[in-house]
């Protein structure tokens, strides 16, 4: 039975199934018809094959609105101008993406009067463009800690690897073949777990209580989920949705308070101590250092099969972290290429002006010079000052 267990609760996923349906070799995400994601990074030239299918999918989303030209006019307008604000800070290009909503949102109100779900509508479709249009320009800028933050909660998620559901109080019960499906799933899923995996902590939840779940029973079994998932740019998909998504989105209704609980979910690992956990600082400690043993879930035989959980979930861990690791060295590799290609044009534009500055000496003297018109000196005649020297000695004869 341990081995049955085992093999239900293990992640089969095809990497396959993660990829977008466009075809552009990026992740997929479910809340947009498993199109390219916020997590994707898009940077190269299927970037612009992502664009021109945003695009076209907004264009036939507008076509039968009257004033649906306009929109997208105004909207490509803008997310061009955003190219030529790379040079401000986040928070002013944040400021600048927010009053846009605010000035479109108040033009489809007088043009869809008395027709607020229309205007919710257009929005929800202005901000999944706007989005994707932005997203290479503006998710993680380098002049933001987002980067670290990422880091950090990561190593924070794999330090707290032995934190069980018990542990957590969630009112989830994995025994239950039905109970775990849905428990795996909600860890293993593509799109974000507060939003578009509710259903499958509910149904976890609900399996197991035999009754409808309640709100206050989400939270911790989110936070179990966010632990055991660890999905990578926590905090950079947060800090991009919390700046350039439609605010009204975040603030209110269903979609603001799964949003929420994901950030609850995230200050709450941050925070987490041994208090939280009903156990002493002391034991907490050695569970953060490794030095104790990871409390081990009763099962119908030996511990291998939790053993083998562990080291699954320590290998995904690692490689999680390796690549965030290589994402970061191509980042800086692409810099130190930029760097590399600049101080070149800078040597040659220097070499070039130095050149014309001072160009080099051409053999020989001017064409004005006297010296250029003198004939030249045979120095190896034999006749040089001939006229100088006395008559040669004539040989004379003797009578002996």
């Amino acid at each position: 039975m341990t081995s049955q267990r085992f093999e239900r609760s293990g992640i089969h996923l095809d990497p396959s199934e993660l990829l977008c349906t466009k075809g552009c070799g990026f992740y997929g995400n479910g809340a947009w018809k498993d199109h390219i994601s916020v997590e994707s990074s898009p940077r190269s030239s299927g970037s612009r094959h992502v664009a021109v299918d945003t695009d076209q999918e907004f264009i036939d989303f507008l076509k039968p609105l009257r004033p649906g030209r306009e929109i997208f006019k105004q909207c490509r307008a803008f997310t061009e101008s955003m190219v030529y604000k790379r040079e401000l800070g986040v928070e002013e290009l944040s400021e600048c993406v927010q009053d846009f909503y605010q000035k479109l949102s108040e033009y489809l109100h007088t043009q869809f009067k008395g027709s607020l779900d229309h205007v919710e509508s257009v929005m929800d479709e202005v901000e999944k463009y706007m989005m994707c249009r932005l997203y290479e320009g503006v998710f993680c800028p380098e002049s933001t800690d987002d980067e670290d933050k990422d880091l950090a909660i990561q190593k924070r998620i794999r330090a707290l690897h032995w934190v069980t559901i018990e542990m957590l109080c969630v009112p989830v019960d994995e025994d239950i073949p039905e109970v775990s499906d849905s428990v795996v799933k909600a860890i293993t899923g593509r799109a974000c777990p507060a939003r578009h995996h509710r259903k499958h902590i509910f149904s976890a939840i609900q399996a197991t209580k035999r009754e409808p779940a309640s709100a206050d029973d989400f939270l911790p079994a989110l936070i179990y989920v966010v632990l055991k998932a660890n999905p990578p740019r926590l905090q950079s998909n947060i800090q991009y949705i919390t700046r350039f998504c439609n605010p009204s989105r975040i603030m209110t209704g269903e979609d603001g308070y799964y949003f929420t609980n994901l950030c609850c979910a995230v200050a709450f690992i941050e925070k987490l101590d041994g208090q939280s956990l009903n156990m002493s600082a002391e034991d907490f400690e050695l569970h953060m250092s490794g030095q104790a043993s990871s409390p081990a879930r009763p099962q119908a035989s030996g511990g291998s099969s939790s053993a083998g959980l562990l080291q699954v979930q320590s290998g995904l861990d690692l490689l999680t972290g390796l690549g965030v690791r290589q994402e970061r060295v191509m980042k800086e590799a692409r810099r130190l290429e930029s760097d590399l290609i600049d101080w070149r044009e800078g040597v040659e534009h220097k070499v070039q002006g130095a050149l014309e500055r001072f160009p080099p000496a051409t053999q020989g003297p001017p064409p004005d010079d006297p010296a250029a018109t003198a004939p030249p000196s045979a120095i190896d005649a034999e006749n040089v000052e001939s006229d100088l020297l006395p008559p040669p000695l004539q040989p004379q004869l003797f009578a002996g």
